[in-house]
């Protein structure tokens, strides 16, 4: 009998995937390769938790993504809540919310996202990164993660939402602690004590737009209507910490994923460098390639088949979104880093009723991030260690310390 850390697939042996050292240390991409050829979907138990489903194929966890009929997010969209009782703000944050309720929120947020909403942003994106890639260029060292890829999407998403300039480097910190991703001693307090105090901060912020109303994303989802009432302060200041996380940490671990992938891949940057490539199709593969959320997780609604498993309503459903993005099936040569790839129909915005709102927003920032290596910067090198961020939800590097030649 397996015991109860692991759950034995023929004779594949599969490993708490809850624990977040788990995924800074080991290389897990052989175990979900077998996995994919001989069970896609397998039922998993972690030690004093729920037991899931988890789905490692494209076209599984592809079907997960888009049938909000049969699998839900309101009991949880990550392993972490999903697996542990579910989210405090299941029905009033939009990450955790279905049905008509999300479909009227996600329109109402939707406006601020568009290209077209964006332009005045982007040419501010491409000129704050190009600034910090001169800066790191002329000081000739710099770690690439904290340096530059920590202040891009922060100040976007930042300018979006209203948040003074003062109050940033406040908000980068708990993000980081929320998700418990610096590090392998973060404590789980140390992410409840980060999560309350986004949360306490953008409820202050939400009063105060309510006085004083702006021409931002806290001011519209202040004064606007879902299915024709107005937010509470609570589901402001929610959703407020939901897309403050979702714009910054994933997008900044693409950023400096990507930039890793170039150095391991010279003749990738040669590409890019000489325009052999695109932007628009370097920005497609750095997103499979990083895949920066491990994850999707969903609650089943009805009994179905998927995968040759019988999923009942009420399974958690995991749909592990960085194996399905090197599923052979869907992908050639998936282990090949290769910036003119196409097609690229990779899930790392997830697909369906939860494609990621910021889309546009993320291929803006990792866009000028690359036209601004390409202007600015002609070696890149390696200039120390590296460190993973230790995460079950969050797949990256926490430092990245660079060498750069104009």
């Amino acid at each position: 009998m397996p015991s109860p850390a692991t759950a034995s697939v023929h004779d594949i042996t599969v490993p708490d995937l809850t624990d977040p050292t788990l995924h800074a240390e080991r290389d897990l991409s052989g175990y979900f390769r077998r996995l994919r050829a001989e069970q896609p979907v397998v039922w998993c138990r972690p030690p004093g938790k729920r037991g899931f489903w988890l789905v490692s194929t494209y076209a599984e966890a592809l079907t997960v993504c888009r049938d909000g009929d049969s699998f839900v997010s309101t009991g949880g969209n990550v392993m972490d809540t999903l697996l542990t009782g579910g989210d405090a703000g299941a029905g009033r944050m939009l990450a955790v919310m279905d049905g008509p309720r999300h479909t009227s929120m996600r329109k109402l947020l939707w406006r601020s996202f568009t290209p077209g909403a964006l332009t005045s942003y982007a040419e501010r994106i491409r000129s704050a990164t190009l600034e910090l890639l001169r800066a790191a260029v002329r000081t000739g060292t710099c770690d690439f993660a904290s340096d530059v890829a920590a202040t891009i999407p922060l100040v976007a998403i930042c300018d979006l939402l209203g948040v003074p300039a003062k109050d940033r480097q406040f908000i980068l910190e708990r993000t980081s602690n929320a998700l418990g991703s610096e590090g392998a001693a973060h404590a789980p307090g140390a992410a409840r004590l980060a999560k309350g105090e986004l949360l306490l901060y953008f409820a202050k912020l939400a009063r105060a737009r309510r006085k004083e109303p702006a021409d931002d994303l806290i001011t519209l989802l202040s004064s606007g209507l879902v299915e024709g009432d107005r937010l509470t302060d609570d589901e402001v200041m929610l959703n407020c910490y939901s897309l403050i996380l979702g714009g910054d940490e994933t997008t900044r671990l693409t950023m400096i994923g990507g930039v890793r992938a170039l150095i391991d891949h010279p003749e990738q940057w040669r590409a890019l460098k000489d325009g052999t490539v695109t932007t628009a199709s370097a920005t497609e593969e750095i997103l499979r390639w990083t895949s920066p959320a491990l994850h999707i997780g969903r609650t089943a609604v009805r009994d179905l088949d998927l995968g040759g498993e019988r999923i009942r309503a009420g399974d958690a459903v995991v749909a592990w979104t960085a194996s399905a993005n090197f599923d052979e099936a869907e992908f050639d040569e998936p282990d090949r880093f290769d910036l003119a790839r196409q097609p690229n129909r990779h899930l790392s915005f997830a697909y369906g009723p939860h494609y990621c709102l910021g889309v546009h927003l993320a291929r803006i920032e990792i866009g000028a991030l690359l036209d601004g290596l390409r202007e600015t910067v002609s070696v890149l090198e390696p200039a120390g260690p590296t460190e993973r961020v230790h995460s079950n939800f969050l797949s990256g590097l926490s430092s990245l310390p660079l060498r750069l030649r104009a």
